[in-house]
């Protein structure tokens, strides 16, 4: 990790004001601690619900990542990005796209949608963009099965998150 983003992973370094932070990591599912300690450095001074909740869906999109595109693929990549603004945070994840998908065909959109049944009590798969769906102020992605990009937004009060209500 370069020397320059250390305070990155570290959520006691003394609180940096930034306005956006990205990271790129390599597609392996042994790199979550290093997520985890991303977003929580990202989220550092926040009420603990907030980060809880922060991390989590982050760490869904950071894993659909890894298991739906080819950044697990071996040598793959995807870039964690959080922008900082008045009312909450933006989170983004770009993926390496689907693995079957080459040409890049800005026209062929097809934007992600969450499982109706993904909440359920029994449900298999399916859960991370429900959870997205229900938990975040609103999210969505750019469409692109070549390289995709997915976000959510949270506000710092978790007005129009079911989280309140849970």
């Amino acid at each position: 990790m370069p020397w320059h983003k250390q305070h990155y992973f570290d959520p006691a370094a003394p609180r940096a004001n930034f306005r956006s932070r990205a990271f790129t990591f390599w597609g392996d599912t042994a790199l979550f601690p290093l997520v985890h300690a991303f977003l929580g450095a990202c989220v550092a001074g926040r009420d603990p619900d907030y980060r809880y909740l922060f991390d989590l869906l982050g760490t869904e999109l950071a894993a659909n990542a890894v298991r739906h595109s080819r950044s697990g693929e071996p040598g793959g990549r995807y870039t964690l990005r959080v922008d900082r603004c008045a009312e909450g945070m933006t989170f983004t994840c770009r993926d390496g796209g689907l693995p079957e998908t080459r040409a890049l065909d800005a026209r062929a959109r097809a934007h992600l949608s969450p499982d109706p049944a993904g909440l359920e009590a029994d449900a298999e798969r399916g859960r991370g963009l429900a959870l997205v769906d229900a938990l975040s102020t609103r999210w969505g992605d750019n469409g692109l099965a070549t390289h995709r990009h997915v976000w959510f937004h949270l506000a710092y009060d978790l007005s129009e998150s079911k989280w309140r209500g849970a």
